[in-house]
């Protein structure tokens, strides 16, 4: 008996959703146990470095980045047809503010674990829309052999609908699109697509399973840690500030406080002092553990201090590089999967233009996403770097121009760069004729 999709997805991916929320309340600074029938202690200090690695990470992650055609061959129908194709990615985009919705999404999919697109056509705006749904209501059933692609997505949310919002789930395969209102199944209809519309990815892949590894995962104890540490460092210099005063050999006292002017009173041979909490060097020992517990996050989130823009010397170039080759490494294992995401999405949005907008741009040649450095490169240097081989005869001068990477049309730059040649040589003559003698 096959079971209610209701029932169903109340029993599906249970430790899968319980970490969407227990990340997502660690990103908004809920970092300390939740303590039953007491008031919140307000000395109890949260330094939010996860909020603070993820956006930084997602900076560098989404340092740019465009899909463009590879035409299929080198004819010119070819390129106009993969320029085409170019245009009609860039209206999507636009139309969809892509910009905005994937940094939005790449912040959501290292908080979450996961991220989602939906690429649907919307008949009264006759375009292709991508939208972001919340991966916390989604449910996906991958295929056996393959885990990013799947048979199977369930999209469950609330819209609001009169007085009592309404619980709706649409339920997609490549056949049958079905939607409940209220656990109800109000509607079921072919599958207008032919495909199921969601393009799900993980932020950081985990073996055998479809679902990804949140960024939080990594430095949640450290984070704790951390918090706890300063808290306790913050806790004994606010007993230092308002110092303990100590009787021995008193009995009973009254009226002791440590303030400019103030007399006591103590018995013979009693002994009054205060309590100094900095002395012994004790507080340097709890930063130095500040300090390892900040190393230690910092490498778990593979995110040097350098990242933050703090160095001890300038860098630039190889040397920059090397400092940040954790960052990097992380930063191209997450654009390794948007990749993938990326260009599923826009094979979905093409198929959709082709299906119900007339404009046919599928074999247009090979969707390919090119990315932008995550740092910035020494530009003076690259530069000596090409002229020292050009004129040493090691290099030609379009794998120069090729490699420097700022030229889309390598052949109509050295036209340019050779009629300026010619033009200087025939002014050179001309200016040495004007030249008057010297004595």
């Amino acid at each position: 008996m096959t079971t209610p999709l209701p029932d169903l997805l109340r029993k599906t991916d249970l430790e899968r959703t319980a970490a969407y929320k227990r990340n997502l309340d660690f990103y908004n600074g809920e970092q300390w146990p939740r303590q039953r029938n007491r008031r919140r202690d307000a000395t109890k200090l949260t330094f939010n470095y996860a909020r603070a690695v993820i956006r930084k990470l997602t900076a560098y992650t989404m340092q740019g980045r465009s899909v463009n055609v590879e035409p299929a061959d080198d004819t010119p129908a070819a390129s106009a047809a993969a320029a085409a194709a170019e245009q009609a990615i860039e209206a999507i985009h636009s139309a969809n503010h892509a910009d905005r919705l994937d940094y939005d999404t790449e912040t959501d999919t290292a908080v979450l674990g996961d991220g989602a697109y939906k690429v649907t056509w919307d008949q009264l705006a006759a375009r292709v829309r991508i939208t972001a749904p919340d991966v916390q209501g989604l449910f996906a059933w991958p295929e056996t052999h393959d885990l990013t692609s799947f048979t199977r997505v369930c999209h469950r949310y609330r819209l609001a609908d009169g007085p009592k919002p309404v619980e709706v789930a649409e339920d997609w395969t490549a056949e049958l699109f079905d939607i409940y209102h209220d656990g109800q199944l109000t509607s079921s209809l072919p599958n207008p697509y032919g495909f199921v519309p969601f393009v799900i990815f993980p932020n950081e892949s985990q073996p055998k399973r479809w679902y990804g590894l949140s960024d939080i995962e990594e430095i949640r104890e450290p984070c704790d840690a951390l918090n706890r540490e300063v808290t306790r460092i913050d806790r004994i210099l606010a007993v230092s500030g308002a110092p303990i005063t100590v009787l021995e050999n008193v009995q009973q006292a009254e009226d002791i406080r440590a303030e400019p002017g103030a007399v006591w009173e103590i018995p013979e041979g009693a002994k009054a002092y205060l309590l100094d909490l900095l002395s012994g060097g004790g507080v340097q020992l709890h930063m130095s553990y500040v300090d390892l517990l900040r190393n230690t996050l910092q490498d778990l989130a593979e995110t040097p201090r350098t990242a933050f823009g703090d160095t001890d010397r300038d860098l630039s170039g190889v040397a920059l590089q090397i400092q940040l080759q954790p960052l990097l490494q992380k930063v191209e294992r997450k654009r390794l999967i948007r990749t993938a995401a990326y260009i599923r999405r826009t094979e979905m949005a093409l198929a959709l233009l082709a299906q119900f907008g007339g404009q046919d741009h599928t074999t247009a040649g090979q969707l390919v996403v090119n990315w932008e450095p995550a740092t910035p490169g020494d530009r003076t240097q690259a530069i000596a770097n090409e002229a020292t081989m050009l004129t040493s005869g090691i290099a030609a001068r379009r794998t120069a121009i090729a490699r420097l990477g700022e030229v889309d049309d390598v052949d109509k730059e050295l036209s340019l760069i050779d009629a300026d040649a010619a033009t200087a040589l025939e002014r050179k003559p001309a200016a040495s004729n004007n030249q008057r003698p010297t004595a």
